[in-house]
């Protein structure tokens, strides 16, 4: 390809990204305008599968936030042709999965304008997340491109907020005349150990790094629902610990009940034995999540 070439193929990548913010791209347009030097802009694509028959939930939900993000550059007054976003499906482009030797989806790389894409070019989808904000900071990192990324708005959290406070309004006003709830010790109690075992079991990760909420591999079919790594999690696996340990902590608040009780001995015999039985079995199942994802530490 000659200079004159490498204009042109520029000009022509303006030009779909000046129609669509993610340019798709099949296999002989990934080898003229990726492949092919010389080249003076980077090019971030996303290897995917979104054909229904695929099944790839993961996918689809990294593709919004993907698009968002080339939206947010596309828009943005500091846009450049020194980065295109592009997209490669499965089912359009399986000639390039094999070029390359994908055999998993979604997948971030950064084709640089020179050379070959580095191990740092490929995204750590499974530790970052595909959150919008996290792939914009590997995008700076890697092609020295800021990108602000802005969001369509949206009113459902406002909406969910005003609708609970007006839901607590209601019940206030209903009960005005009668408000000693509002000084029970066993509601505060429950409330501030819910808001624990949600922060506990990892969901303001989960809202900040965007996880996928499980994984299924592309060849096998399997669906893993613990990641393997201690780095990231999966949001399905927030849910499976914030479970757990109410369990164990329900296990707790039965061997308490069942030494301070006033019960007659039997029934607090069946808490004792409930609580521990509680306590045991749910207590071992999260260590042997730890175990999964910390190898190597001795959990027992």
């Amino acid at each position: 390809m000659t200079p004159s070439d490498s204009g042109f193929s520029v000009g022509q990548m303006m030009d779909w990204a000046s129609k669509r913010a993610v340019i798709r791209l099949n296999g002989e347009k990934f080898r003229r305008f990726v492949r092919a030097p010389p080249r003076n802009y980077s090019v971030i694509i996303m290897f995917t599968a979104l054909q229904p028959q695929r099944q790839c939930a993961v996918c689809r939900q990294a593709d919004e936030e993907y698009q968002i993000l080339a939206n947010s550059w596309r828009y943005s007054s500091a846009f450049t042709n020194k980065v295109f976003f592009a997209l490669v499906d499965f089912d359009e482009g399986s000639d390039v999965f094999q070029m390359l030797n994908m055999n998993s989806a979604p997948t971030f790389i950064n084709f640089p304008p020179k050379g070959k894409p580095k191990r740092a070019d490929t995204y750590e989808l499974q530790v970052r997340g595909f959150a919008a904000e996290q792939i914009a900071r590997w995008v700076a990192d890697r092609t020295d491109v800021h990108i602000r990324v802005i969001r369509p708005p949206n009113y459902a959290g406002p909406l969910m907020l005003g609708l609970l406070l007006a839901l607590i309004g209601s019940l206030a006003y209903l009960r005005r005349n009668n408000l000693e709830f509002l000084y029970n010790k066993n509601v505060w109690a429950f409330s501030a150990l819910c808001f624990v075992l949600i922060m506990t079991s990892g969901q303001m990760w989960n809202h900040i790094r965007g996880p996928p909420y499980a994984h299924k591999n592309p060849s096998t079919g399997q669906v893993s629902y613990i990641h393997g790594s201690s780095q990231a999690q999966f949001v399905a696996e927030t849910h499976i610990v914030l479970l757990f340990n109410a369990a164990v902590t329900l296990g707790m608040v039965l061997l308490h009940e069942a030494a301070t009780s006033d019960m007659d001995i039997g029934k607090r015999k069946i808490m004792c034995v409930a609580g521990i039985g509680l306590v045991m079995l749910f207590f071992s199942w999260l260590l042997s999540i730890f175990r999964a994802k910390y190898h190597g530490y001795p959990y027992r």
